[in-house]
C-alpha cells in the first residue's frame, strides 16, 4: 500500500493507478471559493443556489478531460449527461476518486442515497482526506437517518476546521435526532453567535425550540428567518407547521408575493402547502385544498416512491408469517420487554399515544427511531430498490442464535436515546407497521401499539402536510390511499396469525373516552394506571413530530371530524382505499 497526493488529500493506492492530478494551486483555490459560497447559500436555504456552487466546485477541482465534461454538464443542469458520463468513467476507472465523489453527490441530489452512500464510502477508502467528499457522506448518511455515523463524520470534519458553520450546523442537527436537546440547542446558538444571519441556521435554532417547548422563542427565530429571506418556504411552512400559529392578511400577501417572484422548487412547493393552511384556518376550504393539490404536485416527482412495491412488500411480509412459521420461531429473539413500539400512519394520533404513555413513571419517550428499519435493510442486502432486497423472505432462514443478536442489535442501537433510566421506552416510527413480524420474531416480549385513525381523516390530515424526511407515499391520494389499505391488510394478517400481540387504538375512540383508552392501553403494556397518562399536556418533555404542540394541550373533540370539510375533493383517495374505507374501525378481510 502506498500514497499518492494530489496537494488537496491523500489516496491510497492498492493495485490501482490513481486517477490523474486534480488541478493547479490557482483551480484548488477556486474551488475553495465555491465550497465557500454552497456553504453559504446552504446555510441561507437556498438548496438550489448551493448545488450550483458545488458543481461549480466540481469543476475547478478536475483537470481530466472526461471528468471536465461531466462538470460542465453538472454546472448547465444537464444531470442526466452526466450521469452517464460519469457511470461510465467509474466503470472504466473504479478508483478514481473524482469521480466517486462527483458520481455519489450526483446520486444524493436525485435521492438515490444507498448508491450515493456506497460510491462515497469507497471514495473516502481511498482518499480519507477528501474533505468535501466526506462532507457529501455526511449529508447521506444524515438523509438515511444514520445520525450517530453522521454525528461522527461531523466530528471528523470539525476537527479539521473547527469553526466552519455547516459543521456545526450538522453536528447540531445530529444532536437533536439524538436526543441531545440542550446540546442542540447550544450549537446553533453558538453558529448564530458568529453569524446571527443565518436564515436556515435559524429555521433550524427554530426547530430546536419547538421541540423543547419554547415555541415563542421559535415563532421569533421563523419570523427573523423570514425577514431575512422572504421566499424562504421552509421557514413559512415551519410556522405553519407548528398548528397553533394564525397567519394574519399581511402574511398570506407576503407569501402570495414570494409566490410570484423567482424561487426554488422546494420553497415554493412549501409555500403552497404554507398558504393551504393559511386558507383553511380562514375557512376557505377550496382554496386551501387547490394549495394543497399544488404543493403535493410538485413534490410528488421528487420523491422516489413505486406504490406497487409497498404492495410487493406487504404481500411478501404474508406470505412469510404464518402460523407454521411463527410457532417454530416462538421465543427466539431477545427476551428484553424494554421496547413499545407505535406503529400507524402519520397523522393518526400516535404522538398524542406516545405522550401518554411517556406521561407514565416507568416510560421514556423517545422519537421515532431509524434503528429496525435500517436492520432490515441490512438484510435486505445491496439491492437498489426494497422490493428487490431479500428482506423479508431471508428470515425464514436465520437460525435462532441471529434472531437474538438482531433484537440485541436493535437495543443497543437504541441506548443512546434512553436518558432517563426507566425500564421502557417508545419507539414511535410510523412505518415500522411493514416490520410488525419482524419486530415480534426479534423482540417477542416487546409491546406494539397499533395507532388507527379513520382512512379520510388520516390521509387528508398527511396529504396537506410536508414531511421534512420521508413519508414519501403521502403526495398523492391515490399512493395514499393504496398505502392505508396496504397497511390495514397487513395488520389484519398480524391480528390473524397473532392473536392479540398488537394493541390497537382507534383515534376517534381515544378522544371520546380519554381515561377508557388510556386504562385498556396502559393494560397491554402491563403498567399500573397513574393519573398522569390523562394530564399528557402537562409532560414538557422533548417533542419531534408535527404534533408536537397540539400534545401540550388537552385533547380536543374538533380535530377528529375536520377532514370532512374536504371530503369533496377526496374522490380519488376514497377510490383507492377501497374496501379499508367501508370497513374502518374493524379491519377488513382482505
Amino acid at each position: 500500500m502506498s500514497n499518492w497526493s494530489s496537494g488537496k488529500f491523500t489516496v491510497r493506492v492498492g493495485g490501482l493507478a490513481p486517477s490523474p492530478p486534480a488541478a493547479t494551486s490557482a483551480d484548488l483555490a477556486a474551488a475553495a471559493r465555491h465550497r465557500a459560497e454552497g456553504d453559504r447559500l446552504r446555510l441561507a436555504g437556498d438548496v438550489a443556489g448551493a448545488d450550483a456552487a458545488y458543481a461549480r466546485e466540481m469543476r475547478a477541482t478536475v483537470s481530466d478531460p472526461a471528468l471536465v465534461r461531466c462538470a460542465d454538464a453538472l454546472v448547465a443542469g444537464r444531470f442526466a449527461e452526466a450521469h452517464a458520463a460519469l457511470r461510465e468513467v467509474v466503470a472504466a476507472r473504479p478508483s478514481d476518486v473524482h469521480a466517486l465523489w462527483m458520481l455519489g453527490d450526483l446520486c444524493a441530489r436525485a435521492g438515490r442515497n444507498a448508491e450515493a452512500e456506497d460510491l462515497l464510502a469507497r471514495c473516502l477508502a481511498l482518499a480519507p482526506g477528501f474533505t468535501s467528499a466526506r462532507y457529501a457522506y455526511a449529508m447521506v448518511l444524515n438523509w438515511r437517518n444514520k445520525v450517530e455515523e453522521t454525528l461522527a463524520e461531523a466530528e471528523t470534519l470539525l476537527a479539521a476546521d473547527p469553526a466552519n458553520p455547516v459543521y456545526r450546523h450538522l453536528k447540531a442537527s445530529s444532536l437533536l435526532r439524538l436526543g441531545d436537546d440542550p446540546g442542540a440547542v447550544a450549537g446553533y446558538a453558538s453558529v448564530l453567535e458568529a453569524d446571527p444571519d443565518q436564515p436556515l441556521t435559524l429555521m433550524s435554532y427554530g426547530h430546536v425550540l419547538k421541540t423543547v417547548g419554547r415555541q415563542a422563542e421559535a415563532v421569533a427565530a421563523y419570523r427573523r428567518a423570514i425577514a431575512l429571506s422572504p421566499g424562504l418556504g421552509e421557514a413559512w411552512w415551519s410556522l405553519a407547521n407548528l398548528k397553533t400559529v394564525t397567519f394574519p392578511p399581511e402574511d398570506v400577501a407576503a407569501m402570495e408575493r414570494a409566490l410570484g417572484g423567482r424561487l426554488a422548487e422546494v420553497d415554493r412547493l412549501q409555500l403552497h402547502f404554507a398558504l393551504g393552511k393559511a386558507h383553511e384556518d380562514a375557512g376557505r376550504y377550496a382554496e386551501a385544498f387547490a394549495h394543497y393539490e399544488r404543493g403535493n404536485a410538485l413534490q410528488r416527482p421528487r420523491v422516489d416512491y413505486v406504490a406497487d412495491e409497498t404492495t410487493i412488500q406487504m404481500r411478501r411480509t404474508k406470505a412469510v408469517l404464518s402460523v407454521p412459521f411463527l410457532a417454530a420461531r416462538a421465543g427466539q429473539g431477545s427476551p428484553r420487554p424494554d421496547p413499545i413500539f407505535i406503529l400507524g400512519l402519520p397523522r393518526s394520533g400516535s404522538t398524542l399515544v406516545e405522550q401518554i404513555l411517556a406521561s407514565h413513571s416507568q416510560v421514556e419517550g423517545t422519537h421515532e427511531l431509524p434503528h429496525l428499519p435500517n436492520l432490515a435493510a441490512k438484510l435486505a442486502g445491496p439491492a437498489r430498490r426494497e422490493a428487490e432486497g431479500v428482506y423479508p423472505d431471508v428470515l425464514a432462514a436465520l437460525p435462532p442464535g441471529e434472531l437474538r443478536a438482531l433484537g440485541e442489535a436493535y437495543l443497543d442501537r437504541a441506548q443512546v436515546h434512553r436518558k432517563l433510566g426507566r425500564p421502557f421506552f417508545i419507539d414511535k416510527l410510523p412505518n415500522n407497521w411493514i416490520h410488525a413480524g419482524f419486530i415480534h420474531l426479534i423482540l417477542p416480549n416487546a409491546k406494539i401499539v397499533d395507532a388507527r385513525r379513520h382512512p379520510l381523516g388520516c390521509c387528508f390530515s398527511g396529504y396537506k402536510q410536508h414531511f421534512a424526511v420521508g413519508q414519501a407515499f403521502s403526495y398523492d391520494q391515490t399512493d395514499l390511499g393504496r398505502y392505508y389499505r396496504d397497511y390495514v391488510e397487513l395488520m389484519a394478517h398480524i391480528d390473524a396469525v397473532l392473536p392479540g400481540r398488537v394493541h390497537r387504538v382507534i383515534y376517534e375512540r381515544m378522544v371520546a373516552d380519554p381515561e377508557g383508552e388510556t386504562r385498556r392501553l396502559l393494560d397491554h403494556c402491563g403498567l399500573p394506571f397513574e393519573a398522569n397518562c390523562l394530564k399528557f399536556y402537562e409532560n414538557d418533555r422533548a417533542v419531534r413530530t408535527a404534533s408536537s404542540e397540539q400534545v401540550r394541550k388537552p385533547i380536543f373533540t374538533d380535530a377528529a371530524e375536520h377532514w370532512r370539510h374536504f371530503e369533496p375533493f377526496l374522490e380519488p383517495l376514497k377510490a383507492a382505499l377501497g374496501p379499508a374505507l367501508a370497513a374502518y374501525p374493524d379491519a377488513p378481510s382482505i
